[in-house]
């Protein structure tokens, strides 16, 4: 029983932010209904290679703990199902446009008048005043994420996973739980109105901070830190190793494991400002010295300076490294089509009631019939409503 056990949320999301939201919020133990659309479902269905029996890599990452019903939301018959659905939802979640929320009667205002408490968050682009489509990578651009990311002096470039859909559904999430314990208190739902253009704006954090305070625009460091240095990627004799050293006293301790103990008595040296004035100078004098070491000597002699560090892996090293397998960062579930599936666990590490594995990213409708019966439909009207096309059963 996790600590959301017995919240119920409609997801009418696809894609990723509202997807990742609502995985979450299934992780901590809510009861997860994915409703889909009958025509093919949550579109990254089809985002691939790599496949797996027909189903893609993209859907499954995000879609464990979930049940999935299929039902043509344009239609009479799927429009009463989802109305029977939101009488007993605590809340629900959608990523369409504004006027087609409205459209398929998902508004906040038509929500609420079939559940009046009502926890509602609504995920689009710009905000529920704004019927402009976005995706992340749009918002990478617009928010100023692309210009401070990238090789100085060169061609600004994406982060190389969404980023910002993951920040929209994180923020959902705290989002939802606030609002869940606000209505503890007072007994009154209330709509969340979640942008992705917002949550790429708060995410560039101390950089935004930085443009606010100084009064100078953001520019690219590369692989280095617009506000410490050393804290950058490094190049060994056989690799790269990135080191992040966070104050003067771990940049002594730094220096003296390489025979440096000259760097930090140098006017030039001596405290971080004066290091990110001196930046160029400082990173090539570190850079020779690093070079003649193996990464492996490099690592352990850092380490052994109690400065934080560590080896640039690719994304397979780093799923199949010493470090995910101790904590607990791969999930193994059966999958009725699939096998055995492994899926990137949950890094919320609760000590009395921690995020569950409890089901596989569901098949498209393969809990329709069973949640349909839970709304008392009997088999014959739900094998007339299959045999209209009204809904989808597997």
């Amino acid at each position: 029983m996790g600590p959301l056990s017995g919240v119920r949320v409609l997801d009418f999301t696809r894609v990723l932010a509202g997807p990742f939201c609502t995985m979450n919020l299934a992780d901590l133990g809510a009861e997860v209904i994915k409703i889909e659309s009958v025509h093919g479902g949550d579109e990254t269905r089809g985002w691939g290679p790599p496949f797996i029996s027909g189903e893609s890599a993209y859907y499954l990452c995000v879609n464990r703990n979930k049940r999935s019903i299929a039902i043509d939301l344009k239609s009479p018959e799927g429009s009463d199902i989802v109305r029977k659905l939101m009488a007993d939802a605590d809340v629900v979640i959608h990523n369409f446009l504004p006027r087609s929320a409205n459209k398929l009667g998902l508004s906040y205002d038509q929500v609420k008048q079939v559940k009046s408490d009502v926890v509602y968050c609504s995920i689009s682009g710009f905000g529920v005043s704004e019927n402009r489509p976005g995706y992340d990578y749009i918002m990478q651009a617009m928010g100023g994420l692309m210009s401070i990311t990238g090789e100085e002096g060169g061609t600004p470039y994406k982060v190389g996973v969404a980023i910002t859909d993951l920040f929209t559904g994180l923020y959902a999430v705290v989002g939802i739980q606030a609002a869940l314990m606000e209505r503890q208190k007072t007994g009154q739902g209330q709509s969340i109105d979640m942008a992705l253009y917002d949550a790429q704006i708060a995410m560039l954090a101390n950089v935004a901070s930085n443009v606010l305070v100084g009064q100078n625009d953001a520019k690219r460091f590369g692989n280095g830190h617009p506000n410490i240095v050393p804290y950058q990627l490094f190049d060994t004799s056989d690799g790269q190793v990135v080191i992040t050293v966070g104050n003067d006293h771990q940049f002594q301790s730094f220096c003296s494991a390489f025979g440096l103990d000259e760097l930090p008595i140098d006017p030039r040296f001596a405290t971080n400002p004066s290091r990110v004035a001196h930046r160029t100078q400082l990173v090539e004098i570190l850079q020779l010295t690093l070079s003649s070491f193996d990464t492996q000597e490099v690592l352990a002699k850092v380490n052994k300076a109690g400065v934080p560090c560590g080896p640039v892996r690719s994304v397979k090293q780093a799923l199949f490294s010493d470090e995910t397998a101790l904590r607990n960062m791969l999930w193994n579930v059966p999958h009725p089509d699939l096998g055995d599936l492994t899926l990137v666990g949950s890094p919320v590490k609760l000590s009395a009631t921690p995020p569950a594995l409890r089901m596989p990213p569901p098949r498209l409708g393969e809990h329709t019939r069973e949640v349909l019966s839970e709304l008392s439909y009997h088999q014959d009207k739900i094998d007339d409503l299959k045999e209209k096309g009204v809904i989808l059963t597997c």
